[in-house]
């Protein structure tokens, strides 16, 4: 189960190098909403980069023949101001809470309710998952929210191997980033 802890060291992969994280430039539709998304593996922050240069490319934000990305690292300072919603599991509260942000009114009193918290904390949902979501979505387990659907594509989704990532939301929760450094990471 994921968790925030002061003094945590936090990794984002990308096709470039963030060192003030700005959310006007953050993308929408993301498993917690539009924010700043990070996570405690390394790992995962570096395999997230060939995902970050397609888009990048595909986009023409950055020459097609870049072959390297960016890990940004952070070091996280906690505060009792913050609001912070941890999902300890993936569960049907977590898939509601991705499936609401990703498909837009699938369950607006989700969204709702998740916009009083600064940062969102939970298991992430990859490209090695989405398939799984996209099907979800569609209704292929059943209707969308039912026991029955949220079950069956849980147990696809094989929770206990997923990452866990940090949504940074807020201005007030990205004062809590202290940037550390960062390393380019090349591809071939």
């Amino acid at each position: 189960m994921p968790r925030l802890l002061d003094g945590m060291t936090l990794y984002h992969g990308s096709y470039c190098e963030i060192s003030s994280p700005d959310l006007e430039k953050c993308a929408p539709y993301k498993d917690f909403g539009k924010g700043f998304y990070l996570t405690s593996s390394y790992e995962q922050a570096k395999s997230f980069i060939n995902t970050a240069l397609k888009k990048a490319k595909s986009q023409k934000i950055i020459d097609v023949n870049q072959n390297y990305g960016v890990i940004s690292t952070f070091k996280y300072h906690a505060t009792n101001t913050l609001q912070i919603k941890t999902y300890d599991d993936a569960d049907a509260e977590w898939l509601h809470c991705i499936v609401a942000h990703r498909k837009d009114k699938s369950f607006p009193d989700v969204v709702e309710e998740l916009k009083k918290y600064d940062v969102i904390v939970g298991k992430i949902a990859d490209d090695a998952t989405n398939f799984t979501l996209i099907a979800y979505i569609a209704g292929t387990y059943g209707e969308v929210g039912s026991n029955e659907a949220d079950e069956l594509c849980i147990s696809r989704l094989l929770p206990d191997r997923l990452e866990g990532q940090y949504c940074f939301r807020t201005a007030e929760s990205l004062a809590c980033l202290e940037y550390v450094g960062s390393e380019e990471i090349c591809r071939s």
